[in-house]
């Protein structure tokens, strides 16, 4: 039921990164669920990952790894390793040292990432076994055969590739992401791997993965539940032939954070777009705040209502639901006379009450569409949010109610 996600874009190699998938049937037989990616020696990567206290056991293992080099990531899907307490992160471990055996290198230079079933003790054994082939299946070009390898509830895999020149050098942005349900990131399940040529220095390569997660999977929300696997990687394998990008400035870098932003744009709404049960894409922008945070708050109150997700689901105009939302966003000393809330391009509610142009044919006429933009201007300051949601329909019930059988 993906909305407005359609095939996979072209996604170009990139020069130092392989990908590899092999079958270990964790939760189904002959189905793809091991990943295993390689970076070229040198590489430096960085990360977010999530804020969950029961992070999972790999959540906690590629934090204490990613200070140092980095050469293998390695993910599973069909068990999320988490809620496993000790004897989880004693499975992950030995995944991790298995291939580091297979690969030749330290055990320390394998990230793992694991997304399923929270509670379940991780197969190592199924893990393993599979892991001669994904080494074997390595290629720069298995960009599409991965973001199908990462899914777990997912109809459809998520990609997108940004390229750009510079002194006459090609640079190449390619990321995957995976991510249906349990979405809103704090950093659903969700995972992310962007991956890209240029060569830059570790500390730049941080502050890039963050400012990109904060504005692009940091403000996605399907069901406002914060996943105990979120991770999303940045690769930087500097095989391009261009100068180290060692300072947040000048031409190279300002042409790499756009096309960086861009890929993790793409791939953050792409998990929007296929939420679970979801039919309608919805925009929540919120202008006017006199902060962020309380433009962000009055977002995620509109998003995560069940009762305007419904009416979404519905294409009903109930409009007084998301007034309802706005005021107990908790947003201090709240001046509801200078509110106007928009769906679409129709001034639904103003100055407290019901827009005097406003009829309900208007609404439904909005509310009919699949792609929807809900717009509020809180006339409190100059500072605006957005964020990307979806409605609430039957089909997300029963996927979540039968997820376990």
């Amino acid at each position: 039921m993906a909305v407005g996600l359609g095939p996979l874009p072209t996604l170009h190699p990139v020069p130092g990164f392989e990908l590899g998938i092999a079958s270990a049937g964790i939760k189904r037989p002959g189905r793809k669920d091991v990943v295993v990616m390689r970076c070229a020696e040198g590489s430096t990567i960085a990360g977010v990952t999530t804020t969950n206290a029961f992070c999972a056991a790999p959540v906690l293992i590629t934090r204490e790894r990613l200070q140092g080099e980095v050469r293998y990531l390695l993910t599973n899907t069909g068990n999320a390793n988490a809620g496993t307490g000790p004897d989880g992160l004693v499975r992950a471990r030995r995944s991790c040292a298995k291939l580091a055996e297979l690969a030749g290198v330290s055990e320390d230079a394998v990230l793992p990432f694991s997304t399923g079933v929270i509670g379940e003790p991780l197969p190592v054994e199924k893990i393993e076994a599979a892991l001669p082939a994904a080494l074997a299946d390595l290629k720069v070009d298995n960009w599409a055969q991965a973001a199908e390898g990462i899914m777990t509830t997912d109809t459809q895999p998520k990609g997108a590739c940004r390229q750009f020149e510079h002194d006459g050098v090609t640079v190449t942005i390619t990321g995957i992401s995976k991510g249906a349900g349990m979405i809103r990131p704090n950093m659903a399940t969700m995972l992310g791997y962007i991956a890209t040529d240029a060569k830059v220095a570790g500390d730049v390569l941080h502050a890039l993965v963050r400012d990109a997660a904060n504005k692009s999977f940091n403000r996605i929300t399907i069901d406002g539940d914060t996943s105990t696997n979120d991770c999303c990687m940045l690769i930087a394998t500097g095989q391009a032939a261009l100068p180290e990008i060692t300072a947040a400035s000048g031409e190279l870098f300002a042409k790499l954070k756009q096309a960086v932003f861009d890929v993790f744009m793409e791939i953050a709404q792409a998990i929007v777009r296929d939420g679970e049960g979801a039919t309608k894409f919805v925009t929540v922008q919120v202008n006017g705040g006199g902060n962020h945070q309380e433009c962000l708050d009055v977002a995620y109150a509109v998003a995560h209502s069940p009762l305007i997700k419904t009416a979404l689901f519905a294409s009903d105009p109930n409009w007084g639901r998301i007034l309802a939302a706005v005021g107990y966003a908790g947003v201090p000393n709240l001046d509801v006379s200078k509110i106007d809330v928009f769906l679409g391009e129709v001034c639904i509610a103003s100055q407290g009450g019901r827009a005097s142009t406003y009829t309900e044919a208007q609404g439904a006429a909005v509310m009919a569409r699949e792609e929807i933009t809900i717009r509020i201007e809180l006339g409190r300051g100059d500072c605006s949010e957005t964020i990307w949601t979806t409605d609430l329909s039957h089909e997300y019930v029963k996927i979540n109610a039968e997820y376990r059988t």
